[in-house]
This record gives C-alpha cells, structure tokens and sequence, in this order.
C-alpha cells in the first residue's frame, strides 16, 4: 500500500513541476524548491520499497518505518489535492466570466481583493503544510538510510506488467468427491427413532482447506435440491447475533423480516414459514462456543417441521461441531488434500492456457512449488493462479526460492501463498485489493460499485487511451484471475462477474496488510463506542453496519476520525439526520460518503467544504431537495440519488460539477418526475440512468442530452407534458452517442396527447447505433410502433400500451433473442401479423443490409425467450403456419404465460418446437388445466423438460 501512495504523490507532483506550478505559488517564497525537494525524498524512498515491503513480514521495526511512510503519503495526497482543486476552481471561475482569448490577460487584473486575500490565505496555509511534512519526510529518509535496504533492479521505475484474463470456474473440487457423497448420504437418511429430531451434521477443518466450498457442492447438489423443501444458507457471524441469523433465515425463505425486530416474533415467522416442510439449514463458519445461544434458535426450528430435516454447519472448531449437537458420527474432519490431489488442482490453474511443451518444461518446478502448498486447497488454488501469468521456468523458480517461504506462523500456513500472489500484482492495482478489507466478512460486492469506489479513492487514472471504468474493469477481472474473489454471480447474457465475495482468509490477509487503516464496526445493541475507542484516530476508510433498523444511534465517536476518507453506512441508523452535519464539519478528507436508506431528509448546505469528495451516495433516503452547496464539489465523480422520491428537481447548478461521470436519479415511483436543467455542461458524464424531459418548446429541457456524448450502457427517458414538434426531439441528438447499448422510453406521465403522435416521437429520436435493447412503456398511441431503426435489437420489452389492438410485427426482427409484451388490455388475438410473414411480400425490395423479405424467410429466426402477460387475449394463432421453409421460433427455449386467464391454447409452433426447454404457465387457469399431466396440451409438451404450472 505504502508503495502505491508514493507512486501516486510522485505522479502528482510531478506534475505539478511540469506545469510549473510553483509559479501559481510564488507570493510564497520556497515553495517550489520544497515541492522539488518533496519529489527526490519520494524518489528516493520509492527506490527501496520492493525490498521494505518484504522485510516489514519478519521485522517489526520496518512494520512501524512503512507506517509513517504511509500517513505522511496521505496527507501529502491531501494537500496537493487541495491545492490543484483550488487552482482548477480559480481557473474555471475565470473561464466562466471571460472569454477564453482574454483569460490569460485578465487572470491576475479582474479578481477582486477579497477573492485574491482568499487565494493568497490559502496558498500560505498549503505552502506551510508543505513544508510541515517535508520535515516529517526528511526524518522518514534518515531512518530509512539505518536499514539495509536493496535498491529495487532497474531503479524506481520498472515497467508493471499488465495482467488481464478470464476467470476459471473450477467444475470440479479435487479430492473432495467421497466427503461429498458422505455429506449428502447424511443429509438425505432416514431418520430412526433414537435420533435427535433434527439432526446436526458438521463439516470442520482448518481455514483455508475447504469446507464452504465443499457446503456449497452439497448444497446444490440435483438429490438434495430436490429432497428438501426447503433450503437456506446463512454465513453465520462472528458474534452468533440470534436475531440476525433468524432475519437471514427469513430472507432465505423468501419472508418478509420489516417490522419484525423482536427475536420471538422472528422465531414464530420461522415456524409458520417451515411447517409441514422438510428443510435444509446450512450455517456456514460457526464460531460460537455459548450453546445457549444455538438452543433457543435450535428449538424453534423443530417446531413444526418435518422429520428428515438437517442443520449442516462449517467450523473451524470441533468443540463448536459438539455444542450445536453433532454427534461424533455426524462430524466430518475434512483432511488436507493428498500430494496428487493438490498437484491435480494446483496445476488446473496454474497449466491453464499453456500448451503441452510449457508443461513439460515447468512440471517440475511446479511439483516442488504445489508440496509447498501443504495440501490446503486455497493454497494451492492462489498460487496456481499466480503461476498462471508465469510462462519461463525463471519467473517459478523465483517463487519457490522467495525467502517469504522461511517466516514461521504455525497459525496460518497461508501467509506466504497468499502474499506472493499479492506482491505479484502490479503496484498500482495493491490499493483495489486491499480497500476490500474495508467491508465485513462474506460481504457480496458490487462489481460496479466497487470500481466506483476505487476511482473516489484515486487508485485508477484516466489515460489518453482508456477511462478509468475500463481499467477498474481490467483490475477487477485481473484480481478474480488470481483467486482473490468467489462465489461468483454473472451476467446471464455476457458472462461477465456482477457480483462476489471475498474467501475469509483472504480478507484476513488483505486486513493484516491494511492494519490500523480501516476498520468496520457492527451496531447490534452492544455499547458501540467501547467498539470504536480502541481504534487508531489516523483511521483512513470506515464501514458502520447497523443489525437492527432505525434501533440504534449513529456513534458520535466517528467525528473523531478526522482523517477519515471513506464513510460507508449499511443499515438504518435512528439520528443520522443529528449526525450528519457534525460529520461534514469534522471530516474534510472524505472521498467516499456512502449513506443509502439511512432516513437523511435534509443535505447540510456546507457539504460543499468538502472539497476531496468524489462519491457521494444518498440513495433511498427522504431528501426533499439537494443544496446549491452540492455544485460546489468540483472533484465529483459519482452522485446517487436514486429512489430518493422526494426529490423534484436538481440544483441549478449542477453543470458546475464538470468531471462527475456518474449520476443516478432512478425513481422507483413510475409517475415521479425530477427536473433536470444544466446537464449539457456535464461532458464527462458516463451513466445516467434517467433522464426527464420537462416542458415544450422553449421551455423544454431535451437539448440537456446533446453534449452527453459519453454515455455508456443504458438510458431511460421519461417524458413530462407533451411535445410539439418532431425537430424538438431530434435536439437530444442521441445518434451522435456511440457507447449506449440500451434504451427505455416511458411515455406515460405526459398530461396532453397526440399533439404529434409517439410514434413520431419514436423515429425523430434517432436512436445510438449500437441499441440492442429497447423497452417501450405506457405507450398512448394507436397505430403499432415499428420506427425504421428497429432491426438491429436484440431484447424488446413492450409494456402497458393502452389502446393497441395487434401486437406489432416482431417476427420480421432477425436478431431479436428475448421478448416481453405485458399490459396491452385491448389485445384479444395475436395471430399472423405478430410473425411478420404477411408483411414480408410487400417488404421484399427494402434496399436495407437485410431485407424484411430475407428476415421473415424464418420468423423470430433467434428468439430464445418469450414472456406474455396480456389480461384479455383470448386467442393465439398458429395453425398450419409451420412447412418446409418457414420454421417459426427455431430457437425457442423458454415461454412464460403469466396472467393471461382467458387465453384457449398454445400455436401449432409451440407444441411443434424440439428447442423448448422451460415452459412456465402463471394465473393462466384454462391453460393450466390443459398442461397438467394427462390434459388436452400434455402430450404435445411432455418432452419439454421443465414445465411449471402456478
């Protein structure tokens, strides 16, 4: 971390040479010379640092040496952050006032005395604090001269590597295969009459060796999915809090936990949830020794349920195994791997994308490296993935010879594996890694948010050639590849990683490293500021997490933490409207202030002294407007004020906030309008989920989209009042964004009608080029929407059109893979124009790239997935539209009738298909009846594998 904090310091400041920056502080005299002196303490120092960071594992003194080195690094990233934002803020003041030919002229003439007092006060206090930590350096570099620190090869500025690379999904878990049928032959037997009514089956073993992995495989194993009624996985805490486990347990089950605080109350929704079924509870990482913790829970659980049910629980204690009530034969020690397990495993990572020679020529390198890992699974499972970027025999034989392999820690035999791969990555990428050590153990983080996180701290840059959201991007999938995140969840379409967790060994490493740094704190009834007392007032990142909603205060203490420069609320806290305002006086070095649905219904109006903040998240709380104050954030990146339905419009001002890049307004309420005036100076905007269009002519705010050429991914619009003239929407000028993918339109909110029709709204919209995704809402026209742009999308989601009679042609759309049409009351007959195949003759000589003749030769040529919910449809045509050269639907493999009670029957193409995989039948009665086994529709359908009827 230290290294990553002086490379950021030594980029700043010499930049700051570059631009000649100490001429904008010359009425200080020796500002400059300190400024350069700053840089070649900084040089210097980074020089050793390779060496230092090692070395800091067995001697606690170069420990202590890294640590001021790290706190004399931030504060120095303040200051000249506070110096550079005021030069730009001059700057941009000036820009504003006078035209760009006259600013260098009127630079120095035109400010008045009072702003110039200002500028010189401000310029004195920075120049001090220069040389205030100067001197703190200099003492820093005069200690570091009494160790014996090696210079690092090729000096302080060796290229970083760049690693990026897909994920391996392990298919398999070596050597686990027979514990695992063990496992599930416990789970799955009967139960005889000498047995505990539930029965408590333990998985232990040391960190590190597997058991939660191991849970998981059971867990979604085909015959105890289908044993079990019921099935809820909680990762239990440290503290075993009953009535969080209980709340979990709830949450599992699909109930509803609002309102319900009290530990009985909560027992009781468990006992009418889980009655009459036979369930599987897996507690996951069990800690607590007080059995009386466990009992009350334990009882509550046997009320009700159905003989067979099964606690499965994963600890590292065996003691722990015996007070949950494991019997000795319901206790698995899990041991550690066998030599050719690990080597099986080890070299599945480490192997991966290299060809037969490279295997033969690392083998035996390899064999040495994975005895090293101690049979341990992590172990091997990290330093494969580290290996997996090393393709010389030279770069393993590094790893094997590291003298990090000769610490001794007989408590955690993964040090080493675990701080090789760490000290691997390139330095600049250390900080994301670490900052996940901010967040509570089995945390699930948010890929996106996440990388937002990491650009408010300053770890990702923008280059020339590429924006910092690609290269948090990059980092993210980089530290995945090392094994330094799990449990994946991805994106059904791309496969990309939404969100993960953190394995607890790895979080435990990645909070060694960052000791004193960070902390979380857990608001759970206990005195919350005995927790917080013991920790280091030079504390950088934060995270509160309150257990129980509205019951607890926000602690005072956190005032305190004056250096402060994350602050990340997950809960609701009863007196954060008190706090706040206490929070923004005392902590101006916050980047990140984080505090979504904490009950905030006023924003101080001196938030704008927060001059550091980049990301700011206040969703879901009961804000009525946000202050002026707000624009005066000039290093904004992120603003979320999403769900905050209270909020009518944003501050006047906001196209002050020249570099914000992401905003979120996203109202839940589909009727709630924000009015958006000023956008079109927000050129660096990236994400805006919604944008609403307010007034008409003059008064319209449309033309706030021109300048936002840098959107990505997708967009929503919603309109307020009407629109005049097809030449006023064209104003957004939405074909000038190359990087949207999606595009929603809600038309539902405006007051008049038909002054031009929505489907001429449509096509003077001139959608992005590359739209694949277009959802249509609450659309009041009469004719079908089809507007020439259309061929290239790929999902279409068409919801509440009130007067439409016919579903419009889709079919003739040759790319289209999923479809939604939900809401249109007047639709009683979807038939062949649905298909598009009647339209198809009179399109045959359309000079596009493809013509509606060649796209309707099949209708729905890739569809996979069609969703109808339509509450008067009576009838679906289909038959006899299936021969030899228009197969309809080839590529169907999923159907869902949601809602439609009046619908007769399915097309001929449907009972036909050979692709449908998953057919789901939902408040469609006469339907239902039809595909039950034996009905009219069964033995059309029976071959399908998946049918649900509700």
């Amino acid at each position: 971390m230290a290294a990553a904090l002086v490379s950021v310091v030594l980029e700043q400041l010499r930049s700051m040479i570059a631009q000649k920056v100490g001429n904008e502080v010359g009425l200080v005299a020796g500002v400059e010379n300190e400024v350069q002196k700053l840089e070649s303490n900084f040089r210097a120092i980074q020089a050793v640092l390779a060496d230092a960071e090692q070395m800091q594992l067995k001697e606690e003194s170069i420990k202590r040496w890294m640590g001021q080195l790290k706190d004399v690094s931030y504060d120095m990233d303040d200051v000249l952050d506070e110096w550079r934002t005021a030069i730009a803020k001059s700057q941009m003041k000036v820009n504003d006032e006078h035209p760009p030919n006259t600013i260098r002229r009127l630079c120095s003439s035109m400010i008045s005395p009072r702003s110039r007092s200002r500028e010189v006060g401000l310029r004195f206090d920075v120049a001090n604090k220069i040389k205030t930590l100067n001197d703190r350096l200099d003492g820093i570099v005069r200690e570091k001269n009494t160790f014996d620190f090696k210079l690092s090869e090729g000096g302080p500025n060796l290229p970083e590597h760049k690693i990026t690379a897909s994920v391996i999904d392990a298919t398999e878990i070596k050597g686990r295969e027979k514990d695992k049928g063990t496992i599930v032959k416990m789970l799955m037997s009967e139960s005889s009459d000498q047995e505990p009514a539930l029965r408590t089956i333990s998985l232990v073993g040391m960190g590190g060796i597997g058991k939660t992995t191991l849970a998981q495989l059971v867990y979604n194993d085909h015959e105890v999915e289908t044993h079990f009624g019921k099935r809820i996985w909680v990762c239990v805490p440290e503290s075993f809090d009953e009535t969080r486990i209980t709340k979990a347990i709830l949450e599992g089950l699909n109930e509803s936990t609002r309102d319900l605080n009290e530990l009985q109350a909560l027992l009781l929704r468990i006992q009418e949830s889980i009655r009459g079924e036979r369930f599987l509870l897996v507690l996951d990482d069990v800690w607590n020794e007080d059995s009386t913790k466990w009992e009350q829970l334990k009882n509550s659980l046997k009320r009700g349920c159905l003989p067979g049910s099964r606690f499965l629980v994963t600890t590292r204690n065996k003691k722990v195994a015996n007070i949950m009530g494991s019997s000795s034969t319901d206790i698995l020690e899990l041991g550690l791997l066998t030599p050719d397990e690990c080597w099986s495993l080890f070299s599945q990572f480490a192997f991966f994308e290299k060809n037969s020679r490279q295997r033969e020529n690392l083998e035996g390198t390899g064999r040495k490296i994975a005895e090293r890992c101690k049979g341990l699974p992590l172990a091997a499972k990290t330093l494969g993935s580290l290996l997996r970027f090393k393709r010389s025999r030279a770069e393993w034989e590094s790893v094997f010879n590291n003298h990090v392999w000769e610490i001794e820690d007989a408590e955690d035999k993964l040090l080493a594996p675990l701080w090789l791969s760490y000290h691997d990555l390139p330095t600049k990428m250390r900080p994301c890694f670490l900052y996940c050590a901010v967040f509570p153990k089995d945390y699930i983080f948010k890929r996106d948010t996440l990388i937002k996180l990491w650009m408010a701290q300053g770890f990702l840059r923008e280059t020339q050639n590429q924006e910092m959201e690609v290269t948090g991007g990059e980092w993210f999938e980089a530290l995945a590849a090392r094994s330094f995140f799990q449990d994946f969840e991805k994106d059904k379409d791309d496969g990309r990683i939404i969100e993960c967790k953190m394995h607890d060994m790895v979080h435990d490493f990645a909070q060694s490293m960052r000791k004193n740094e960070s902390f979380s704190v857990e608001i759970d009834g206990g005195p919350a500021e005995s927790k917080i007392d013991s920790i280091s007032r030079d504390a950088r990142h934060s995270v509160v997490v309150f257990r129980n909603d509205g019951a607890y205060s926000f602690p005072a203490t956190i005032h305190s933490f004056k250096k402060l420069r994350s602050l990340i609320v997950d809960g609701f806290p009863s007196s954060m409207n008190a706090a706040l305002p206490n929070l923004i006086d005392n902590l101006s070095c916050l980047r990140t202030l984080k505090l979504p649905g904490c009950g905030i219904e006023e924003v101080p109006s001196n938030i704008g002294k927060l001059i550091h903040l980049r990301h700011v998240d206040l969703s879901w709380n009961e804000i009525k407007e946000l202050p002026e104050g707000m624009c005066e954030l000039y290093n904004m990146q992120t603003l979320d004020v999403s769900g905050c339905s209270e909020v009518l419009k944003l501050p006047n001002s906001i196209g002050k906030l020249i570099k914000l890049r992401h905003l979120s307004v996203y109202h839940w309420d589909d009727s709630s309008f924000v009015e958006m005036r000023g956008l079109e100076g927000l050129g660096c905007l990236r994400e805006l989920d919604e944008f609403h269009v307010s007034g008409s002519g003059e008064g319209s705010n449309i033309g706030g989209l021109k300048n936002l050429n840098h959107l990505q991914g997708s967009l929503e619009i919603k309109w307020l009042g009407d629109v005049k003239d097809p030449d006023e929407v064209k104003k957004a000028e939405l074909k000038s964004n190359k990087n949207l993918t999606q595009l929603g339109l809600r038309f539902g909110s405006r007051i008049e009608r038909r002054v031009i029709r929505d489907d001429e709204i449509l096509e003077a919209l001139e959608p992005p080029p590359k739209i694949d995704w277009l959802g249509i809402y609450d659309y009041q026209g009469i004719i079908q929407v089809l507007p020439s742009w259309i061929n290239k999308l790929r999902v279409v989601r068409l919801i509440n059109w009130g007067k439409i009679e016919n579903v419009p042609p889709l079919g003739k759309l040759p790319f289209l893979e999923e479809l939604i049409v939900q809401g249109m009351e007047s639709v009683r007959k979807v038939g062949s124009e649905f298909l598009g195949m009647e339209a198809a003759a009179a399109d045959d000589d359309d000079d596009s790239d493809i013509s509606i003749g060649e796209m309707t030769a099949s209708p729905f040529p890739r569809l996979k997935s069609l969703h109808f919910s339509l509450v008067n449809w009576e009838e679906w045509e289909g038959e006899g539209r299936r021969n030899e050269d228009k197969t309809i639907m080839p590529s169907l493999r999923s159907l869902f009738i949601q809602n439609c009670p009046k619908l007769k029957a399915l097309p001929d193409y449907i009972y036909q298909s050979t692709t449908l995989e998953k057919l789901i039948i939902y408040e469609s009665a006469i339907l239902k009846e039809q595909f039950k086994e034996g009905g009219k529709g069964w033995p059309n359908t029976s071959h399908t594998p998946n049918i649900r009827l509700h």
